[in-house]
């Protein structure tokens, strides 16, 4: 499916709210009074997975033909908000897999999707992306991963780095080249759907500053043997538009998680500002306090205002890399500037492990760099910008 083919999707009202309110009595109940805890032991919620996979959050954003919700961007953006506000990290469970997923749903053939969407959507099979190298990130046409075609098969060699649920997912969207030779780069590469098996193997769990408790890996491929007809597409060298083609959406994603945390910051800031006194008051009343909670409020509402946009603009099938863009880049430096702030206004208890507020700033660092770095970010907006207004 090409962006001019995307149509919109849309929920009823009734029913947005209804999911939004279950979302959150779910992260009130069940997220916010263990999170902590797995955050501190790097331990894998196994529990709260199995909870996301019976709301149906694997198949979030997969069309309802296949067995998943089919939700909108706005809706799927405000879930991400929420969660996030408690504890983002869960958020990237099924925001990689939902990723894996779309790369799938609009560019696999109908036997693919068939195949995999509905087993996607249930949460049977969950996995993620697997693009980045320890040598090509940002630029992924730097990859080595090679898969070379044998008859039947293809036989696939490299190592992948940094690829959430590596460990405790079974399935990557695996890009690799099957022409290194060629020119320009993108020519060569092609996606593939790799489940787990002999010759795919997890090279170790990379250790983290925050995003704890969630599995990031490294994934070693050795004399991998895949069938041809795991080929995205049934055609070679169209893997790179494949996995950069939801980058909108994803950076859609890595905005609401930057909402979350921004909202998330102020929330406690404003917590413990009306509780805590000095000089015979709350902090709250001190007009220092007061610049830093009204500059953070404003600033977690326009974080929302511009995500919110660039939904809106994915759901009416635009193209949106610009706005996409600027919602990621604000949204992101937004959960960083306050939970600095919330820290600030926490004081000396902010360095203390007993309080959440630390985990917010460790976990908001991220958000600056996945989905593009924001320095790419601002590139991307102003590229985009010139070219829509010409003189």
């Amino acid at each position: 499916m090409t962006e001019a083919q995307r149509a919109p999707r849309q929920i009823d009202p009734d029913e947005e709210r209804a999911l939004i309110d279950g979302i959150e009595r779910w992260v009130e109940r069940e997220v916010a009074p263990v999170a902590m805890k797995y955050d501190h032991d790097d331990e894998w919620p196994a529990e709260l997975v199995e909870q996301m996979r019976e709301m149906g959050l694997f198949g979030a954003t997969i069309a309802p033909e296949y067995g998943g919700l089919g939700l909108p961007a706005r809706t799927y953006a405000e879930i991400v908000t929420r969660i996030s506000s408690y504890w983002m990290a869960i958020t990237g469970i099924f925001n990689s897999h939902l990723m894996m997923a779309a790369a799938v749903e609009r560019f696999g053939t109908e036997e693919q999707k068939s195949a995999w969407l509905p087993r996607f959507a249930s949460g049977e099979v969950r996995g993620g992306l697997a693009l980045t190298e320890p040598n090509a990130g940002t630029d992924l046409q730097a990859i080595r991963s090679t898969a070379r075609r044998d008859g039947d098969d293809y036989v696939i060699n490299g190592t992948k780095t940094w690829i959430t649920n590596g460990i405790q997912g079974s399935c990557v969207a695996l890009l690799v080249k099957t022409d290194p030779a060629a020119e320009p780069r993108y020519r060569g590469m092609s996606l593939f759907i790799a489940p787990k098996g002999e010759g795919f193997t997890v090279g170790k769990k990379l250790k983290k500053l925050g995003y704890n408790a969630i599995d990031s890996a490294e994934l070693v491929f050795e004399d991998y043997r895949l069938p041809a007809a795991n080929l995205i597409g049934g055609e070679e060298g169209k893997g790179f538009f494949q996995a950069t083609g939801g980058l909108e959406l994803g950076r859609i994603n890595v905005a609401a998680r930057g909402v979350g945390l921004a909202e998330g910051s102020l929330r406690l800031a404003t917590a413990y500002a009306q509780t805590r006194e000095t000089m015979g008051k709350p902090i709250c009343e001190h007009q220092a306090i007061q610049l830093k909670l009204g500059e953070m409020a404003t600033r977690a509402r326009a974080a929302r205002l511009l995500t919110l946009d660039a939904a809106d603009a994915y759901d009416r099938g635009q193209r949106c890399d610009m706005e996409a863009g600027m919602a990621k880049y604000f949204a992101s430096e937004a959960a960083v500037r306050n939970s600095e702030e919330a820290m600030r206004v926490h004081g000396g208890y902010a360095y203390s492990k007993e309080y959440e507020i630390e985990r917010f700033y460790r976990d908001s660092l991220l958000m600056c760099i996945g989905e593009g770095t924001n320095e790419m970010q601002r590139i991307i907006i102003a590229k985009q910008w010139v070219k829509q207004h010409p003189v």
